[in-house]
Protein backbone atom coordinates (compact mmCIF):
# COMPACT_ATOMS: atom_id res chain seq x y z
CA UNK A 1 0.00 0.00 0.00
CA UNK A 2 3.02 2.21 1.09
CA UNK A 3 4.34 1.88 -2.69
CA UNK A 4 0.94 2.62 -4.37
CA UNK A 5 0.45 5.78 -1.95
CA UNK A 6 4.39 6.72 -3.40
CA UNK A 7 3.60 5.79 -6.84
CA UNK A 8 0.39 8.02 -7.06
CA UNK A 9 2.28 10.80 -5.34
CA UNK A 10 5.13 10.49 -8.21
CA UNK A 11 2.92 10.96 -10.82
CA UNK A 12 1.02 13.47 -9.31
CA UNK A 13 4.22 15.48 -8.87
CA UNK A 14 4.86 15.41 -12.43
CA UNK A 15 1.27 15.48 -13.84
CA UNK A 16 0.38 18.52 -11.77
CA UNK A 17 3.50 20.50 -11.59
CA UNK A 18 3.05 23.53 -9.89
CA UNK A 19 -1.02 22.72 -9.57
CA UNK A 20 0.00 20.21 -6.56
CA UNK A 21 -0.80 21.79 -3.07
CA UNK A 22 -0.95 19.21 -1.26
CA UNK A 23 -2.08 15.35 -0.77
CA UNK A 24 -3.73 13.34 1.97
CA UNK A 25 -4.78 10.22 3.62
CA UNK A 26 -8.23 10.64 4.71
CA UNK A 27 -10.79 7.87 5.57
CA UNK A 28 -10.87 4.52 7.55
CA UNK A 29 -6.90 5.03 7.16
CA UNK A 30 -7.18 8.46 8.78
CA UNK A 31 -9.97 7.34 11.29
CA UNK A 32 -7.67 4.11 12.11
CA UNK A 33 -10.72 1.74 11.07
CA UNK A 34 -8.87 0.32 7.99
CA UNK A 35 -9.41 -3.17 7.21
CA UNK A 36 -6.51 -4.37 4.45
CA UNK A 37 -9.18 -7.12 3.14
CA UNK A 38 -12.08 -4.20 2.04
CA UNK A 39 -11.04 -1.20 2.86
CA UNK A 40 -10.13 1.43 0.15
CA UNK A 41 -7.47 4.20 0.09
CA UNK A 42 -8.95 7.60 0.50
CA UNK A 43 -6.56 10.13 -0.39
CA UNK A 44 -7.58 14.01 -1.08
CA UNK A 45 -5.26 15.65 -3.62
CA UNK A 46 -5.41 20.09 -2.90
CA UNK A 47 -4.98 21.73 -6.27
CA UNK A 48 -3.89 25.63 -6.53
CA UNK A 49 -6.88 26.71 -8.80
CA UNK A 50 -9.51 24.74 -11.43
CA UNK A 51 -7.97 22.16 -13.53
CA UNK A 52 -7.50 22.80 -17.34
CA UNK A 53 -8.79 20.46 -19.53
CA UNK A 54 -5.55 19.30 -21.02
CA UNK A 55 -4.81 18.26 -16.98
CA UNK A 56 -7.94 16.58 -16.66
CA UNK A 57 -6.91 13.83 -19.89
CA UNK A 58 -3.38 13.26 -18.27
CA UNK A 59 -5.19 12.52 -14.95
CA UNK A 60 -7.37 10.22 -16.85
CA UNK A 61 -4.81 8.71 -18.16
CA UNK A 62 -2.70 8.28 -14.85
CA UNK A 63 -5.90 7.14 -13.35
CA UNK A 64 -6.68 4.40 -16.09
CA UNK A 65 -2.98 2.98 -15.99
CA UNK A 66 -3.15 2.73 -11.59
CA UNK A 67 -6.37 0.92 -12.23
CA UNK A 68 -4.89 -1.59 -14.71
CA UNK A 69 -2.35 -1.89 -12.56
CA UNK A 70 -4.21 -4.01 -9.70
CA UNK A 71 -3.01 -4.55 -6.31
CA UNK A 72 -3.35 -1.51 -3.98
CA UNK A 73 -3.34 0.74 -6.84
CA UNK A 74 -6.46 -0.21 -8.25
CA UNK A 75 -7.79 0.37 -5.05
CA UNK A 76 -7.01 4.04 -4.75
CA UNK A 77 -9.95 6.18 -4.48
CA UNK A 78 -8.76 9.95 -5.07
CA UNK A 79 -10.57 13.28 -5.08
CA UNK A 80 -9.09 16.35 -6.34
CA UNK A 81 -10.40 20.05 -4.84
CA UNK A 82 -9.24 23.56 -5.81
CA UNK A 83 -7.83 25.08 -2.69
CA UNK A 84 -10.30 27.85 -2.88
CA UNK A 85 -13.10 24.69 -2.51
CA UNK A 86 -11.33 22.68 -0.08
CA UNK A 87 -11.63 25.84 2.60
CA UNK A 88 -14.98 25.14 3.31
CA UNK A 89 -18.11 23.58 1.79
CA UNK A 90 -20.31 26.39 -0.14
CA UNK A 91 -24.22 25.04 -0.84
CA UNK A 92 -23.63 27.68 -3.93
CA UNK A 93 -21.04 26.06 -5.31
CA UNK A 94 -22.20 24.16 -8.28
CA UNK A 95 -18.23 23.35 -9.84
CA UNK A 96 -17.51 19.64 -10.58
CA UNK A 97 -14.10 18.43 -9.55
CA UNK A 98 -12.06 15.07 -10.21
CA UNK A 99 -12.78 11.69 -8.70
CA UNK A 100 -10.90 8.42 -9.62
CA UNK A 101 -11.84 5.23 -8.12
CA UNK A 102 -11.16 1.68 -9.04
CA UNK A 103 -14.50 0.24 -9.44
CA UNK A 104 -15.68 3.00 -11.95
CA UNK A 105 -14.14 5.32 -14.42
CA UNK A 106 -12.53 8.85 -13.89
CA UNK A 107 -15.02 11.45 -13.65
CA UNK A 108 -16.19 14.97 -12.69
CA UNK A 109 -18.69 14.76 -9.57
CA UNK A 110 -20.34 17.63 -7.88
CA UNK A 111 -20.16 18.23 -4.18
CA UNK A 112 -22.58 17.38 -1.64
CA UNK A 113 -23.67 18.31 2.16
CA UNK A 114 -21.84 15.16 3.39
CA UNK A 115 -18.79 16.11 1.89
CA UNK A 116 -18.59 18.19 5.16
CA UNK A 117 -17.58 14.80 7.01
CA UNK A 118 -14.73 14.00 4.50
CA UNK A 119 -13.35 17.47 5.25
CA UNK A 120 -13.83 16.94 8.82
CA UNK A 121 -12.23 13.62 8.62
CA UNK A 122 -9.30 15.60 6.40
CA UNK A 123 -8.97 18.27 8.86
CA UNK A 124 -9.32 16.21 12.15
CA UNK A 125 -7.18 13.39 10.68
CA UNK A 126 -5.94 13.33 7.71
CA UNK A 127 -2.05 12.21 6.81
CA UNK A 128 -0.03 14.63 5.08
CA UNK A 129 1.87 12.94 1.63
CA UNK A 130 2.81 15.72 0.21
CA UNK A 131 1.97 19.46 1.56
CA UNK A 132 0.99 21.46 4.40
CA UNK A 133 -0.92 20.30 7.62
CA UNK A 134 -4.32 19.59 6.53
CA UNK A 135 -6.08 21.75 9.21
CA UNK A 136 -4.12 24.78 7.69
CA UNK A 137 -6.66 24.51 4.37
CA UNK A 138 -9.52 23.69 5.68
CA UNK A 139 -12.09 25.97 8.39
CA UNK A 140 -12.79 24.04 12.01
CA UNK A 141 -16.26 22.46 11.09
CA UNK A 142 -18.58 22.35 14.59
CA UNK A 143 -20.54 19.28 15.33
CA UNK A 144 -24.24 20.56 14.32
CA UNK A 145 -22.48 20.77 11.17
CA UNK A 146 -21.45 17.91 11.17
CA UNK A 147 -24.67 16.44 12.60
CA UNK A 148 -26.69 18.18 9.44
CA UNK A 149 -24.18 16.41 7.11
CA UNK A 150 -25.34 13.30 8.35
CA UNK A 151 -29.05 14.42 8.28
CA UNK A 152 -28.55 14.87 4.60
CA UNK A 153 -26.75 12.14 3.66
CA UNK A 154 -29.88 9.92 5.64
CA UNK A 155 -32.84 11.49 4.08
CA UNK A 156 -31.12 12.03 0.44
CA UNK A 157 -29.27 9.10 -0.56
CA UNK A 158 -30.16 6.37 2.11
CA UNK A 159 -33.56 7.18 2.05
CA UNK A 160 -33.83 6.79 -1.70
CA UNK A 161 -32.30 3.28 -1.39
CA UNK A 162 -36.17 2.43 0.36
CA UNK A 163 -37.70 3.82 -2.81
CA UNK A 164 -39.18 0.52 -4.93
CA UNK A 165 -37.28 -2.65 -5.29
CA UNK A 166 -34.34 -3.59 -3.41
CA UNK A 167 -31.60 -2.14 -4.73
CA UNK A 168 -29.08 -4.51 -6.67
CA UNK A 169 -25.56 -2.94 -6.00
CA UNK A 170 -26.68 -3.81 -2.32
CA UNK A 171 -27.19 -7.41 -2.86
CA UNK A 172 -23.46 -8.57 -2.04
CA UNK A 173 -22.77 -8.89 1.28
CA UNK A 174 -20.02 -6.80 1.45
CA UNK A 175 -21.78 -3.58 0.50
CA UNK A 176 -24.62 -4.69 3.04
CA UNK A 177 -21.78 -4.62 5.50
CA UNK A 178 -21.27 -1.01 4.44
CA UNK A 179 -24.63 -0.31 4.83
CA UNK A 180 -25.05 -1.42 8.22
CA UNK A 181 -21.84 -0.05 9.21
CA UNK A 182 -22.36 3.35 7.52
CA UNK A 183 -25.71 3.26 9.82
CA UNK A 184 -23.87 2.65 12.86
CA UNK A 185 -21.15 5.69 12.08
CA UNK A 186 -24.43 8.05 11.01
CA UNK A 187 -25.95 7.75 14.37
CA UNK A 188 -22.96 7.59 16.44
CA UNK A 189 -22.37 11.23 14.93
CA UNK A 190 -25.93 12.72 14.84
CA UNK A 191 -26.01 11.71 18.89
CA UNK A 192 -22.02 12.68 19.44
CA UNK A 193 -21.28 15.53 16.81
CA UNK A 194 -18.60 13.59 15.89
CA UNK A 195 -17.23 11.08 13.40
CA UNK A 196 -15.33 8.00 14.19
CA UNK A 197 -13.71 5.06 12.61
CA UNK A 198 -16.74 2.04 11.78
CA UNK A 199 -15.62 -0.27 13.88
CA UNK A 200 -15.71 2.31 16.71
CA UNK A 201 -19.10 2.96 15.88
CA UNK A 202 -20.29 -0.44 15.48
CA UNK A 203 -18.34 -1.30 18.75
CA UNK A 204 -21.08 1.70 19.94
CA UNK A 205 -24.00 0.80 18.42
CA UNK A 206 -23.87 -2.92 19.50
CA UNK A 207 -24.39 -1.55 23.36
CA UNK A 208 -26.38 1.46 22.11
CA UNK A 209 -29.29 -0.17 19.84
CA UNK A 210 -32.07 -2.83 20.73
CA UNK A 211 -32.62 -5.56 19.08
CA UNK A 212 -31.84 -7.13 16.90
CA UNK A 213 -29.94 -4.39 15.66
CA UNK A 214 -26.78 -5.82 17.45
CA UNK A 215 -27.30 -9.25 15.79
CA UNK A 216 -26.97 -7.46 12.42
CA UNK A 217 -24.08 -4.89 13.35
CA UNK A 218 -21.96 -8.09 14.24
CA UNK A 219 -22.65 -9.91 11.24
CA UNK A 220 -21.94 -6.80 9.15
CA UNK A 221 -18.27 -6.78 10.91
CA UNK A 222 -17.60 -10.81 9.83
CA UNK A 223 -18.98 -9.57 6.31
CA UNK A 224 -16.77 -6.80 5.42
CA UNK A 225 -14.94 -8.61 2.56
CA UNK A 226 -17.68 -11.33 1.60
CA UNK A 227 -18.44 -10.35 -2.19
CA UNK A 228 -21.17 -13.41 -2.22
CA UNK A 229 -25.16 -12.12 -2.97
CA UNK A 230 -27.45 -13.06 -0.12
CA UNK A 231 -30.63 -11.60 -1.32
CA UNK A 232 -31.88 -13.74 2.66
CA UNK A 233 -30.19 -10.60 4.36
CA UNK A 234 -30.90 -7.83 2.71
CA UNK A 235 -34.42 -6.90 4.10
CA UNK A 236 -32.98 -6.81 7.84
CA UNK A 237 -30.33 -4.69 6.13
CA UNK A 238 -32.59 -2.23 4.51
CA UNK A 239 -34.59 -2.44 7.99
CA UNK A 240 -31.92 -0.66 9.63
CA UNK A 241 -31.45 2.05 6.98
CA UNK A 242 -34.72 2.63 7.43
CA UNK A 243 -34.91 2.99 11.21
CA UNK A 244 -31.76 5.31 10.64
CA UNK A 245 -33.79 7.63 7.68
CA UNK A 246 -36.79 7.88 10.76
CA UNK A 247 -33.91 8.64 13.66
CA UNK A 248 -32.42 11.33 10.82
CA UNK A 249 -36.05 12.84 10.63
CA UNK A 250 -36.97 12.67 14.03
CA UNK A 251 -33.43 14.42 14.81
CA UNK A 252 -34.29 17.17 12.25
Amino acid sequence: MNRAVERLRLELRETLADELAGVYLTGSLALGGFDQASSDVDVLVATVGVLPQATLDRLAGLHAALKAAGGWTARLEVVYLPLATLRRYDPADTGRYPIAAGDRDFALGGQAQSWVLDRWIAREHGLAVAGPAPRTLIDPIGPEALRAAVRSLLLGFWAGQLDGPPPAWLRPRNYQAFAVLSMCRALYTLEHGEVVAKPVAAAWAGRRLDPPWPDLVARALRWRADERPDDAALPETLRLVADAVARARAAG
